[in-house]
């Protein structure tokens, strides 16, 4: 089953007189949707947009695995376990909250940023935090989360060319840049889909593309 859900239909949130513009796939905050809690162990998928200078100031998380894709601009990001990084678009950040930790996101550069930053929920609490930086990479990308029984698949197709969506219980297929048909639907930037019971689909670019794609199982 395959369940396309829109741009314009996420939740507006952030903080626009700080600069700060979020669009949420997922119940959040005072955005409360009981039906649109979770799709497999995603519980987020935030598109955040910070204009130069705003960003979100010291917060906690916990028990959540949250890995963040650039898509234009750079993320300045501080824990409090002592990591201090800049994340560039086609890096990929992963911070393992695990028992607890603090950290600090924000655009410290002269251009707008704008990434994707994604919640999953481990499979087992608590535990030490961690965090990785795998730096960008040339061509498909495949990072894996054992905590969350997820694998995360970055794929560029160029017009006509098609790739193919994991086998999976369940998949979360998203749109970064370009058009692709999937399912029989048109999908373009910002759209997304949640396809349950994945097996032998592929996706037709369009034009060219940019996808994520998260692979779970339970």
């Amino acid at each position: 089953m395959t369940d396309v859900r829109r741009a314009g239909e996420r939740y507006r949130g952030g903080d626009p007189g700080a600069g700060i513009d979020t669009r949420h796939a997922f119940s959040f905050g005072p955005h409360y949707d009981p039906d649109n809690l979770r799709f497999g162990a995603l519980i987020a998928c935030n598109e955040e947009r910070l204009a130069p200078g705003a960003g979100f100031d010291e917060h906690p998380h916990s028990h959540t695995e949250i890995v963040t894709w650039v898509v234009e601009g750079e993320l300045t990001h501080r824990d409090s376990a002592g990591h201090e990084t800049r994340v560039g678009p086609g890096d990929v950040q992963h911070l393992s909250a695990a028992a607890g930790v603090r950290h600090v996101e924000r655009n410290d550069g002269p251009a707008p940023l704008t990434f994707l930053q994604m919640w999953l929920t481990p499979r087992e609490p608590g535990g030490t935090p961690s965090y990785t930086l795998v730096p960008a990479a040339e061509g498909p990308v495949r990072y894996a989360v054992p905590a969350a029984g997820a694998v995360l698949h970055v794929r560029r197709p160029g017009a006509g060319e098609r790739t193919a969506v994991p086998d999976a219980p369940w998949v979360y297929v998203h749109v970064v840049r370009g058009t692709v048909r999937l399912a029989g639907a048109e999908l373009g930037p910002g759209d997304a889909a949640r396809i349950t019971g994945a097996e032998g689909l592929q996706a037709l670019a369009t034009a060219p593309a940019e996808l994520l794609l998260w692979e779970m199982t339970p």
